[in-house]
């Protein structure tokens, strides 16, 4: 019970600390004059991937294979499949042109490379400079839709003065470190105490867990129709979850990759294509779509369970 209760409260503290960084690093970059459409793909996007960062840092230092690539795969699965398919249920998406001619073909292409450079059984060092390649990249072409985005929706962040935001940043970064480390240490002892293998635990609970910022972003995106930001959120955070958590992982510890593995790198690459065919033709994500998205997670959960 009391390996429960640490899970929780690290669960806990990466939401609140994810929350504040978000609120804190969005009303800086808002004072900059930062397009939102950035906002969502970069600043938010890295908030709420911040627990993932920070779980699978802590658990490539202590050389957690499986929790280190289930946490990331797990949670690029769950942004599309979970949190899009309640988010297209609550409200009905549309996506913005460059969304679907651009990001979602980027975090296919994020999907498709680590399966492929994980055919070998190990993500090297090598392999995780090349995701920092690609991640560095993207910053460029976010830097490009700073310099040529003239029109966007409005967004709404809180009134905090210039300090006031910074603390809450600062606040943030704590929360996720501690919470970090308190999901790593809880994570192993529940698969050692209930025979569990880490890839399951990670890939469901820990992921689950880490995901949460997203999740509550995406929803109140949705509720308030700001689907910039619902997409947006959801398709950066999966590219940053890739190109950096991933890649950062890499470098600090190569990655072994279980046998188990393989369904969850190739639903992974699914999800992305999925996501991308339902919104290629009129650039809408509707009900019907959200429902197909829970149903295959709901397949999935059952597949990796039994």
């Amino acid at each position: 019970m009391l390996t429960v209760f640490i899970l929780f409260i690290g669960i806990a503290f990466l939401v609140f600390g994810a929350n504040f960084l978000v609120d804190g690093a969005s009303v800086i970059a808002k004072k900059f004059n930062i397009p939102n459409i950035v906002i969502g793909l970069t600043i938010v996007a890295f908030g709420t991937s911040a627990p993932e960062l920070v779980v699978n840092v802590i658990s490539a230092l202590n050389g957690k294979s499986a929790i280190t690539l289930g946490n990331v795969i797990g949670s690029n699965i769950i942004n599309i499949l979970l949190i899009l398919g309640v988010t297209a249920i609550i409200y009905p998406l549309t996506v913005a042109r460059n969304t679907v001619k651009y990001e979602i073909p980027i975090a296919l292409f994020a999907a498709v490379l680590t399966y492929s450079l994980s055919k070998n059984g190990i993500l090297s060092v090598t392999d995780g400079f090349i995701l920092l390649g690609f991640f560095i990249l993207f910053l460029l072409y976010n830097t490009y839709l700073t310099v040529t985005n003239k029109e966007e929706s409005e967004l709404e962040v809180k009134n905090y003065t210039l300090p006031i935001a910074i603390g809450i940043t600062i606040l943030g970064f704590i929360l996720l470190v501690f919470g970090g480390k308190f999901i790593v240490e809880s994570a192993v002892d529940l698969a050692r105490n209930f025979g569990i293998s880490e890839r399951i635990i990670s890939i469901t609970v820990v992921s689950l867990g880490t995901s949460l910022p997203e999740l509550a972003t995406s929803i109140i995106a949705a509720l308030k129709k700001n689907t910039d930001i619902a997409i947006g959120n959801v398709v950066g955070s999966n590219i940053f979850n890739t190109f950096l958590i991933l890649g950062v992982s890499a470098v600090i510890s190569p990655i072994d990759i279980s046998s188990g593995a393989g369904i969850d790198l190739i639903l992974n690459m699914v999800s992305s294509l999925l996501l991308l065919a339902f919104v290629l033709r009129n650039y809408k994500l509707n009900r019907i779509h959200g429902l197909l998205f829970l149903t295959v997670y709901a397949s999935y959960l059952y597949n990796i369970f039994m």
